[in-house]
């Protein structure tokens, strides 16, 4: 006759639920071992109870295990560089852009046209009729809005 399922939940009974992590801690550790033998695996289990206490299990020594766990969790050095790399080609072309944008609005402001040629200088002249243009329109429709409005209240 086989075993019926639990519900996997915490076991609200603390005897009952030391008696099961003791059980189940056992179990582990003993597969854990299983493990190792059988497919000459190399394992390490680390547990710490509620109460703080340690039980562990490894096929050979704990430390090598985890200092071989870090190594294949760690990104390599060469893959850091990558992104390093990518990300200061990355900032250097913002810096690129900030430097063009600051360079821009000068000029719009009036200010830094020492070399600018003939041609840069209608350009701009141009966008700043444009822009005075939309500003305009803008200030006009603020204008009627508000006296439509002004409007209905009386």
């Amino acid at each position: 006759m086989g075993r019926g399922k639990i519900e996997i939940k915490k076991i609200e009974n603390v005897s009952t639920r030391q008696v099961t992590f003791s059980k189940r801690q056992a179990g582990l550790l003993k597969k854990a071992h299983e493990l190792s033998v059988l497919c000459d695996a190399e394992v390490g289990i680390i547990v710490f109870s509620n109460t703080g206490r340690l039980y562990e299990f490894s096929s050979s020594s704990m430390r090598g295990i985890i200092d071989r766990y870090n190594r294949a969790t760690e990104p390599s050095t060469s893959q850091i560089q990558a992104e390093m790399s990518q990300e200061q080609a990355e900032l250097e072309l913002l810096r690129n852009e900030v430097a063009r944008l600051r360079s821009d609005n000068s000029r719009l402001m009036g200010h830094n046209f020492g070399g600018a040629s003939v041609q840069q200088l209608h350009q701009l002249e141009r966008q700043l009729s444009d822009g005075l243009i939309s500003v305009k329109e803008k200030k006009v429709l603020i204008h009627l809005y508000k006296f439509s409005n002004f409007n209905k209240l009386v």
